[in-house]
């Protein structure tokens, strides 16, 4: 019934909190632990949207966002960097990515919330 979210991070406490916010707001959670399984999970399940953290193993979340926004399959998917990163030359690179919004860590969950909702129109 609700709009799904993938989250890919790598840290399983991150994954928590942000699965928590978003299931009290009712969005149904898909979770991928790095880049990889990402862009795979984005083109098999097509989410609604996608919150990226950067810094991961392997495939990094600007990396992931710019192969998922050059995917024909998956460059109509929002995708909000989600990230530790907080200088204005990593937002700059991220929204060059093909990224719709950058939302620094600790997140706060009115902030995420209200963008999420903005990019959904819900």
């Amino acid at each position: 019934m609700g709009q799904t979210v993938l989250i890919v991070d790598d840290s399983p406490t991150e994954i928590h909190v942000l699965k928590g916010i978003l299931t009290k707001q009712g969005y149904n959670v898909l979770v991928a632990e790095n880049g990889e399984a990402g862009v795979e999970a984005a083109k098999s399940s097509k989410p609604d949207l996608i919150l990226m953290d950067v810094v991961m193993p392997g495939l990094n979340g600007f990396q992931a966002t710019r192969q998922l926004s050059r995917d024909p399959d998956t460059s109509d998917i929002p995708v909000i960097l989600v990230t530790t990163k907080d200088q204005e030359t990593d937002r700059a690179w991220g929204l060059r990515q093909g990224a719709r919004e950058y939302v620094v860590k600790p997140v706060s969950a009115d902030e995420l919330v209200s963008k999420i909702k903005s990019l959904l129109g819900s």
